[in-house]
């Protein structure tokens, strides 16, 4: 670290504010950490047997694509303003105070039941061991380590995240290389060949696509769910060293191996799981049994590979929710510091941590508690569904942001070549991603006026979090009296407290 740069974390320790302490190590797993979890490792099963394996493909390559229009839009801002509220911060200077309120609260909430969702699913993956345990127990032990994680600092917690995100990748790429050697017959007796991707189920619905393009919709909602946490580098990068090199970096890396993965992934549960076997999970399951990876590492006969395998899952669940925390608990502060949340949570320690912030964040994750009184598998569904949603609102805030940061850059004379870092495919990246944002808000449930039986209980757990965000963002207008900011009155600058931090 250089001299100016240690000299800032002294000023920053002594105003007790976040501290730039992030390398591009903890940069580029901190994002690895937080997109693989359950999305992968369970919600990859739903996927394929909502849509079958080619619609479960599809679905995931869409999604992709918009991920990487919202990586790069968000890391073209964030390497100009590496501010901690991130798009929040951006919606406030760019679009409209009020929807940089809506969009931190959004935010905030989308990940504190995140790890909520993370903990339920700990639990379940501890019935592969223990099929009678009582999972709060489980809940509570695992919410205590990672709020022990976060409590120390964002070093520590960085650390930690560093090397359980470690154990994925090499975790993930081992599950890929035995499942192509399943595939071919090499290992687990003969290979299944297309088998899978033609089978047809009971109702005489045929592979690779179930269902057709409402089906591959469906999964929208899945896979934005599984690659939510790939914009958490955007937000770290008020924490990191240099954000200038490593928040760059970091997206390129990061997006590609992400999407290798959950290709992969997707692939390889195709090919070796029929999308008709009961044990992949079922939207609105009651009952989790197993994770899609242990299922493979079970047909490939090694059994204990299999036992190995959930304990990894595990820790990588584990990861994801304590992932969740930090940034749960660094959004709401951002919020405080701005005047949008009450100013007690903007108050940190001298590690530099939000510690009211984390407690408040800590007390929502305890939602997770009431999974023993209307059913595990059902609350997992629920926490799961209301997070990804918000997190497709965060995203469509990413792409409104970055139309209007780019649009008010001009206006002000700029020149686009002084951009640290220039999102490639402008204006049609963010205006795509703000369609297939809004096309997947409204349209992945649609399933529920499908149903045979009308069901008032997943119609309000579906679609209560689009209200919620209008009532937030026109309650804030109306009260603040707040107007969409004028392209030339658009904020480039540091304030003095983000000159310190930067």
């Amino acid at each position: 670290m250089n001299t100016n740069l240690e000299t800032k974390d002294v000023e920053t320790k002594a105003k007790g504010q976040l501290q730039r302490s992030l390398k591009a190590r903890h940069m580029n797993m901190i994002a690895i950490g937080g997109a693989i979890g359950t999305g992968l490792f369970f919600a990859s099963g739903s996927a394929v047997s909502t849509a079958g394996p080619g619609g479960a493909l599809v679905a995931y390559t869409i999604m992709g694509i918009l991920v990487y229009f919202l990586m790069t839009s968000l890391g073209e801002m964030a390497t100009l303003l590496p501010i901690s509220g991130s798009f929040e911060t951006y919606a406030t200077r760019f679009v409209d105070p009020a929807l940089g309120f809506t969009l931190g609260w959004n935010y905030w909430f989308c990940w504190a039941i995140c790890v909520a969702a993370e903990l339920v699913a700990g639990s379940l993956i501890v019935k592969f061991w223990f099929p009678n345990t009582n999972t709060t127990l489980w809940s509570v032990l695992f919410l205590i380590i990672i709020f022990a994680l976060n409590i120390l600092s964002a070093r520590a917690y960085a650390e930690g995240e560093y090397w359980f995100a470690s154990i994925k990748v090499v975790t993930i790429i081992i599950f890929l290389v035995v499942g192509v050697l399943m595939i071919f017959g090499i290992l687990g007796g003969k290979s299944p060949g297309f088998s899978n991707w033609v089978l047809a189920d009971n109702s005489g619905k045929k592979g690779p696509f179930v269902g057709g393009i409402l089906a591959i919709i469906n999964v929208f909602l899945v896979a934005g769910f599984s690659f939510s946490g790939t914009e958490i580098v955007g937000l770290a990068a008020g924490e990191s060293e240099n954000p200038e090199e490593n928040v760059p970096k970091a997206i390129k890396t990061v997006f590609w191996r992400i999407l290798l993965f959950y290709m992969g992934a997707i692939l390889i549960i195709g090919f070796l799981i029929p999308f008709t076997d009961p044990n992949l999970l079922k939207s609105g399951a009651d009952n989790i049994a197993y994770s899609p990876f242990t299922m493979v590492f079970q047909k490939s006969g090694l059994a204990i590979a299999a036992s190995l395998m959930n304990a990894v899952i595990l820790t990588s669940v584990l990861s994801c929710g304590n992932s969740g925390l930090y940034v749960a608990s660094r959004m709401l502060y951002s919020l405080s510091k701005e005047g949008k949340a009450p100013k007690f949570l903007s108050k940190v320690n001298k590690r530099g941590v939000p510690m009211n912030a984390l407690y408040i964040t800590t007390i929502v994750a305890c939602s997770a508690f009431f999974a023993s009184l209307i059913g595990d598998g059902k609350i997992y569904y629920i926490l799961y569904n209301a997070s990804g949603i918000t997190a497709f609102f965060a995203w469509l805030g990413i792409g409104i942001c970055h139309y209007r940061f780019r649009k008010a850059y001009i206006a002000q004379g700029k020149k686009l070549e002084d951009l640290k870092y220039k999102a490639k495919w402008y204006p049609l990246g963010p205006i795509m991603a703000i369609i297939f944002c809004t096309i997947v808000i409204f349209g992945s449930n649609i399933w529920i006026f499908q149903a045979e039986k009308f069901s008032w209980f997943d119609f309000i757990t579906n679609y209560v979090c689009i209200p919620v965000f209008m009532l937030l963002y026109f309650g804030y207008k109306k009260v603040k009296n707040t107007k969409m900011v004028p392209l030339n009155e658009c904020n480039f600058e540091y304030s003095e407290e983000e000159k310190v931090k930067s």
